[in-house]
């Protein structure tokens, strides 16, 4: 059987609107479904996340004042509408009436204010979500059913970010009543599915919300088994104890087996996830800019995609896909030369055999694959490199954070706005969590000149200097935009994969 490639358009042909309108929809039927997912994000408030996992999950659960399906398009979510104001420096939302959260509290204006108010005060600060609101001074209540978002600048991107993470809606007199360590575990929206319980590194259970203002969803029970090994959520895809497998579990050479079974089938949709092999720019070879572009040149990221990735991805140039605002298809790679590359090395004064780590997630196959090509191109140059599979939260919340990783470690980043600056933000400017060796002045005021940029053209082109900027320190090695691959089960219908991983379930059957 052949694998399925969802185009945008097919996704847009496909559009899940019935999950963002309130007209009536059919109750439930009874039956369940069962996605496996490699990773537990080990909290489900959305201010102390940033992981596809948790979103994966959460989309179900929560929902934001806007909401982007699969096709990518913004449309209204809790709010059903908005306005810009004061040349982009307020927003005023409208609010939906007669939506309740999963514990019967209503929602409202003060829970609007309230969620706001908590991500950027004291409770925020402690996870990563901050700072993508930063720009946001305040929320005021106007009436019930009416909030004014007050900007410090404006945010091209805030409508988008609205729409998922941080900003979803939570219940102010649940968190209040129940505590924030209660919340992290048993957590309470107003989506389409209602919490039921959680086993950590099990599973979490969701059953169906009835009252959903958009419909009592198809399905009556939803279950998110976590399964880290590519090769066990394949199996249980393949016994029928799993029926959707989603990114970034299925290494690409476990493709053929769910292409030929017959109860199976590939879904394979373009999507925002990119992946690089990022160095550590303070310590060691890699401090020098020489050996950094040096190891960039001796590896054939061309060869990489076409072999391993078997055409599910793309050769990227910087640390973002085609589809990101800021994306600038005149940047050129540096080439796959190892005859420049073992010049600069001596250059540098690197002698033969100089040794080198590489820090991966353990469980991401297709990058342990990788990572072994790109030591043997290493090894070409005269470098000796030894990789380290982490297990992946320690990896992400301990050893890069701290800025313990080798000369190089993998970082996959989904860049679900579709916007350079989510991704360029977060990897680049001096302070943040994902940014543990550079404090460059001059990268951080391009960074942030373009964020209260109004005018498209304008921002897109300080986005682009940006580009430039970062592959002329070559503070990475970019190696492959992947598309998003889901193993799917024939008995499931109505699902759309989405390229962001967040795939809203209420309008899905089983057989």
């Amino acid at each position: 059987m052949k694998t399925m490639k969802w185009g945008l358009k097919t996704a847009l042909t496909a559009l899940v609107m019935s999950s963002v309108t309130i007209s009536a929809a059919p109750a439930f039927a009874a039956g369940k479904l069962t996605v496996s997912s490699s990773q537990d994000p080990g909290s489900w408030d959305p201010i102390d996340t940033f992981l596809v996992a948790w979103a994966a999950v959460s989309t179900n659960i929560f929902d934001g004042l806007t909401y982007r399906g699969p096709d990518l398009k913004l449309v209204p979510g809790l709010a059903e509408s908005w306005e810009e104001l004061d040349q982009g420096k307020r927003i005023r939302f409208k609010l939906r009436h007669n939506v309740k959260f999963h514990d019967g509290e209503p929602f409202n204006a003060e829970a609007v204010k309230f969620t706001f108010d908590r991500l950027l005060g004291e409770q925020g600060a402690k996870g990563p979500q901050r700072s993508n609101y930063t720009a946001i001074e305040s929320v005021d209540i106007i009436d019930d059913y009416t909030v004014d978002m007050k900007l410090k600048t404006p945010d091209p991107v805030l409508l988008t970010k609205l729409a998922g993470y941080g900003a979803m809606i939570v219940p102010p007199k649940y968190i209040k009543e129940k505590g924030e360590d209660y919340f992290n575990l048993n957590p309470v929206g107003t989506g389409a599915f209602k919490f039921v319980s959680y086993t950590p590194k099990v599973n979490i259970k969701l059953e169906a919300n009835p009252d959903y203002w958009g419909g009592a969803p198809k399905l009556s029970e939803l279950e998110y088994r976590f399964i880290s090994e590519p090769a066990t959520a394949v199996a249980e895809l393949q016994a029928g104890r799993v029926d959707i497998v989603i990114p970034p579990t299925i290494p690409i050479g476990m493709l053929p087996v769910i292409q030929g079974d017959s109860k199976l089938e590939i879904a394979s949709v373009p999507g925002p996830t990119v992946d690089a092999l990022r160095f550590n720019t303070r310590d060691g070879i890699t401090a020098d800019p020489r050996v950094r572009k040096a190891i960039i040149m001796a590896v054939d990221r061309d060869t990489i995609v076409k072999s391993i990735l078997a055409g599910q991805g793309t050769e990227i140039v910087s640390f973002q896909n085609s589809l990101s605002f800021g994306y600038d298809a005149d940047l050129k790679p540096l080439p796959y030369d190892p005859a420049g590359a073992k010049k600069l090395l001596a250059e540098a004064g690197v002698k033969p055999g100089a040794a080198l780590q590489i820090d991966i997630r353990g469980n991401d196959a297709t990058m342990n694959e990788v990572a072994q090509v790109v030591a043997s191109y290493l090894q070409m140059v005269g470098l000796t490199a030894t990789i380290k599979p982490y297990e992946t939260n320690v990896l992400l919340n301990d050893i890069i954070p701290q800025g313990k990783t080798g000369a190089m470690f993998q970082q996959k980043w989904g860049g679900w706005t579709f916007d350079y600056d989510n991704t360029a933000y977060s990897m680049y400017h001096s302070g943040e969590k994902w940014n543990p060796y550079e404090k460059d002045a001059t990268l951080d005021k391009l960074l942030e000149s373009q964020r209260p940029l109004t005018d498209r053209a304008e921002r897109e082109k300080v986005l682009k200097d940006i580009g430039k900027y970062v592959a002329d320190k070559a503070l990475e090695l970019p190696l492959y935009n992947s598309n998003a691959i889901y193993g799917v089960s024939k008995r499931v219908k109505g699902f759309v994969p989405a390229p962001d991983t967040r795939i809203k379930l209420n309008e899905v059957t089983v057989d």
